[in-house]
């Protein structure tokens, strides 16, 4: 089995796991509506996780822990709930240090990790019922910093356009003129159907699977018409995907990877700094910064469940900082006081 699919589209129960585990993946995706990229990261998270544990428990005999693909062999079908049951919260430690010290996980790869063993813990606990005490609720997360998103500025956004060339040249601009301008996730992107777009507006499904409406300005509806004049005849149940690859299918989430890193290096750009995430980021700082858009709205087009994950778009650059010091009423105020040379003798003397 070729594990290095972009989402999980095989049944579950073709994947080298136990039974435990595929009956998480399949309440994580059916009954808690959790995308086929989440359920893909519970998968490598947790397969991980249950070869590891049975290297500490002594079931399988590994001499060195970097090697990657010894690990990797490791057969998990296995396990059972009685395995299950014998963890103890040092195992889990054990986990995150061999994360730190032999995969170089940082911080934020951690922590997902951790999330994804808490979810898988808490449906053992509460929903299996096969563990009689959630010993991951004392599992704790380690800090991440929060960092600036990255993203183009406005003339590095219209080069990247400016760059757009080749045999495919119409439907690559719709789809970066997209990117830039909706901020939408890689997989609403590739998913886009031509029954959803009425006039200005656009139907996606999100994260979680919720349904937002996008609307499309002008840039976008003008990409979108040309690229329409020369889109390929789709095979045969491809007719609604809006954007279609040489073999007249569905574009898959790689090839507008693929596309993106290429038209970011032919702009001058680094393609490792920058990727089709860093679209989004770009749509949302420029929509915020130069559009002055409400956070509340952008919370909405972004399709984001809190607003302090939308938050981290609304950072501000130094010189937004300092025209916000030199706006402040107070800037123009000047100090009265008098210099020691024109005070009068005995003024304020002290005895």
């Amino acid at each position: 089995m070729n594990n290095t699919n972009d989402t999980i589209n095989e049944p579950l129960e073709n994947y080298d796991i136990p039974q435990l585990l595929e009956d998480f993946l399949i309440y994580m995706e059916t009954i808690r509506g959790k995308s086929p990229q989440t359920v893909k990261e519970y998968y490598y998270d947790l397969r991980l996780f249950l070869k590891f544990l049975k290297i500490k428990k002594g079931l399988v005999k590994v001499k060195d822990l970097n090697d990657y693909e010894k690990i990797e062999q490791i057969d998990i079908t296995d396990i059972q709930a009685d395995f299950m049951q014998k963890i103890v919260l040092s195992d889990l430690y054990a986990y995150m240090s061999y994360l730190n010290k032999n995969r170089h996980n940082n911080s934020a790869a951690r922590a997902r990790k951790v999330a994804s063993i808490k979810s898988f813990f808490k449906y053992l606990h509460n929903k299996a019922g096969i563990l009689e005490n959630n010993i991951a609720v004392e599992l704790e997360s380690p800090k991440t910093v929060k960092r600036l998103p990255r993203y183009l500025d406005l003339k590095d956004s219209k080069n990247l356009l400016d760059s757009i060339d080749g045999k495919h040249k119409e439907r690559d601009y719709a789809i970066i003129t997209i990117f830039l301008n909706c901020g939408l996730r890689l997989q609403e992107l590739v998913d886009i159907n031509i029954s959803k777009l009425r006039n200005d507006t656009l139907t996606v499904i999100g994260k979680g699977d919720k349904e937002r409406m996008i609307y499309l300005n002008d840039a976008c509806l003008r990409a979108i018409d040309e690229y329409k004049k020369v889109r390929p005849i789709p095979k045969v149940g491809h007719e609604d995907a809006l954007f279609l690859s040489e073999r007249r299918q569905r574009i898959s989430n790689k090839t507008v990877q693929f596309l993106v890193k290429k038209y970011i290096k032919q702009a001058g750009l680094d393609p490792e700094r920058y990727s089709t995430h860093k679209l989004r980021h770009t749509a949302a700082t420029l929509m915020y910064k130069h559009g002055h858009v409400d956070i509340r709205a952008l919370q909405s087009i972004l399709g984001h469940e809190s607003i302090s994950t939308t938050e981290i778009y609304t950072h501000l650059d130094n010189n937004q900082l300092r025209d916000a010091a030199f706006k402040n009423p107070l800037a123009d105020e000047k100090a009265s006081f008098e210099s020691d040379e024109t005070k009068k003798p005995g003024e304020n003397d002290k005895d």
